[in-house]
Formats: C-alpha cells, structure tokens, sequence
C-alpha cells in the first residue's frame, strides 16, 4: 500500500457505514406501511405534550435513553445524531454539545471534583488549557502538563492520588505529536483514573475504546460538519456508569444542541468517508512536496516517520486527518511567513478546518506551552487541505515561498 492510499485507506471504509446510520430503518415495522423520508426531519420545539400524567412520569424517567422529554434535554434530531456517533466511535453513548471546546470542559467537569487533579498533555488544544487553568483552577481542580511523548517510567511518577483524568489529545494541537493512548490507558487505570481524549483528528479512523480510553470528545464542526456553518461537539463513553455520569451532567449544565445544526451535521456525516478520503490524498500529495522545499524544516504530519509518535500513529490508526503543521527553516522570520501566507489565494486564512476549503494559520505566536524546547525553533503554520486540487495547493504556496 502506497503512502496516499494508507492515509485514505480508514476514510473510504466508513462509507458503507455512514450511509445507514442514525436515520430511519425502511425495513422496521412502523414503516412497512408508510413509507419514510430518505433523511429524518428537523423537530424543532421547546415543549414536549403527553397524553396524560403518567405517560409524562414514564417518558420524564427516561432521560438515558435518548428520549425526547423536553426541549433542553435534546430533540429527535438530537438524538439521531448521538446514536450515529455512538456506532462510528465503537462506544456505548453518546451527548451532543453545543461545541468541541463544551465537550471538553463538559467533560472535565464530569470526571473531576474539588481537590482532584488532572493530568493534560502540554500539546492540547489552547481553550482546553485555559478553562484548566482558569475554571477547573477556581473549582479546586491542579492541573499538570505532561510532555505528550513521556514515558510510561515518567507517567507513573506525575500520578497522585487524587489523580482523577489523564487527558489526552493525539495527535496534538499544532504539534502533531501522537500518543501512545494504551500506554496512558494503563498507567491512568492502574491508579484509578479515567482516560479523557480529544478525538477530533482522529474521529473515525481512531478507535478509541479498543484502546483503552473511557471518554472520546470530538468536535463535530471539524470532519462530520464538513461545510463550516454548524458549530457542534460530541462526548462518547464506553460504560453504562459513564453514560449516566455524563447524561446527568448535560442536563444539570444545561447542554444540548439547535435542532438545525445536528441536521445539518447528519447530512454532513453522509459524505464525510468520500470528502475526508480525497482531502487526506491531497494532503499526502502536498505534505510530500513541502518536504522536499528547502525553506521547509519540518513538516509536522503524523504519516510522516519524521513526525513525533508516527510509529503510534502506524500502530492505532487506519488513515490520516488532512491537517498538518509546516515549520520554516531557522533563517526565516515571522515577518516573512506572514508575507507569504497573506498573499496565498487558494488558501483562507482562518481558525477551523476539516470543512471542504482549504485554510492556513500561523503558530507562532499564538501557541502556548509550560515544557521547554517543546515548540519548532523557526515559525510555523498549519495548513487544512480541502476539496482544492493538490496542484493548485502546490503552485499557491510556490508562489507563496517567492515572498520569503
């Protein structure tokens, strides 16, 4: 198997999958006289009638079963999107959020208490750092970075214990770092933590509970989305004890979704195995070509054996997300990659990705770390490769390297 089909290989896999899943089975009995709609509708609405008392005591106890009870506990739509999550990401459950950045502090705030403490790779996502050290902080919850490629030796020495999470976010955020997650899994469980990971880079082509994580996060904005006008989030967990930990916390904190942006994401999730399959294929394409450029120092792409983890990421994954960070040589200055990103025409410059444009973004600057020496030493910039061709990507940014 060729570089360009192992990254597309786990992507063109799912599609099978997410043509069937979360939407009306034609074959079930209530249909077999009626007929259905192709796709499930909206069902927007606040309120929820019942027929009689009792049938509202019954429905109101069922608030684990994807039941619609009322309109803050999630519509029908809802719930359709969070059992097609559940069978993309293996797990048993799954709560719809209002956000990737909610699924992670929903998250957190589930599985950690006041005198507890967390361990979080110092390569995670900035806003999952920040709420770390400001409201978990607040909330009586320490907070440790640790190096996203420690050793099992140097993980078991920052347990304590009121360890209470390992996050974990593979690959990481800017960096690309990936994970050894069985490893975190074993060490975080031998002292009675839970395993949290970010799985946004890895939503479908990573599965997490075979690896030994209880929680998945996964921003839906990125991959299932795909069109960048729905902002959602997604936790999934394997057990029946986390399932109601976390069901129970949504509802005190008031999480859910608009009706219209699940729709749009279950119509986004349809093609996603197509859109992700050509985008990591255009991304191998262009990842290979700035590897060779001599302004290029590193390009940060787990496929590549140069990348942190890459043997993790060859282990546990069956393709590749068509994000990556470029690292310019030492003798370029931020000016300069400044002046070749704004003049770039294929690529917009934007936070986000996984949508079907292409985006750039420049690191330097704007990434935090508590670990020294643990970001490049010449200025850096993710790029998301979208549905563009891999040639007018490559002749954007070769234009691009005559302003440095």
């Amino acid at each position: 198997m060729t570089g360009e089909d192992r990254v597309a290989a786990g992507w063109e896999r799912l599609n099978a999958r997410l043509v069937k899943i979360g939407r009306p089975d034609v074959h079930d009995e209530a249909f077999r006289r009626t007929g259905t709609l192709v796709n499930a509708p909206v069902s927007r609405g606040s309120t929820v009638l019942f027929p009689d008392l009792d049938t509202m005591r019954r429905v109101g106890a069922e608030r684990y079963e994807h039941t619609p009870i009322y309109g803050a506990m999630g519509s029908a739509v809802q719930h359709d999107l969070e059992r097609a999550i559940a069978v993309i990401e293996e797990g048993r459950d799954t709560q719809i959020v209002s956000s990737g950045l909610a699924a992670c502090t929903t998250a957190l705030l589930t599985w950690t208490s006041s005198g507890g403490h967390c361990l979080l790779p110092d390569s995670c996502y900035g806003p999952t750092r920040r709420f770390a050290d400001t409201m978990l902080r607040r909330f009586g919850v320490e907070a440790t970075y640790y190096d996203p490629m420690i050793s099992e030796e140097g993980l078991r020495q920052l347990m304590q214990p009121n360890t209470q999470v390992v996050f974990a976010e593979s690959p990481g955020s800017h960096t690309f770092e990936v994970q050894d997650v069985p490893m975190l899994a074993r060490v975080a469980h031998d002292g009675g933590a839970r395993v949290l990971l970010d799985n946004t880079w890895g939503f479908g082509i990573f599965m997490p509970f075979t690896h030994g994580v209880d929680v998945s996060i996964q921003a839906l904005t990125k991959y299932p989305g795909g069109h960048s006008d729905a902002i959602l989030g997604a936790i999934t967990v394997g057990s029946e004890e986390d399932w109601h930990m976390l069901r129970d916390a949504a509802i005190q904190l008031g999480q859910l979704a608009g009706p219209d942006d699940c729709w749009l994401t279950l119509r986004g999730l349809r093609s996603m195995g197509v859109r992700l399959a050509r985008q990591a294929r255009t991304a191998w394409k262009v990842a290979c070509w700035l590897r060779d450029r001599g302004e290029v120092a590193q390009v940060l792409f787990p496929a590549f054996s140069d990348c942190p983890g890459h043997e993790f990421w060859e282990r546990d994954f069956s393709g590749a997300g068509p994000l990556f960070t470029v690292v310019l040589t030492s003798g370029h200055d931020r000016a300069a990659m400044e002046r070749m990103i704004n003049g770039l025409r294929h690529f917009g410059i934007g936070a986000s990705w996984g949508g079907y444009e292409s985006l750039v973004l420049p690191t330097t600057g704007g990434v935090s770390r508590s670990l020294p020496n643990a970001l490049p030493d010449g200025p850096a910039f993710r790029l998301a490769i979208g549905l563009d061709e891999a040639a007018d990507l490559i002749a954007d940014l070769e234009s691009g390297f005559s302003r440095l």
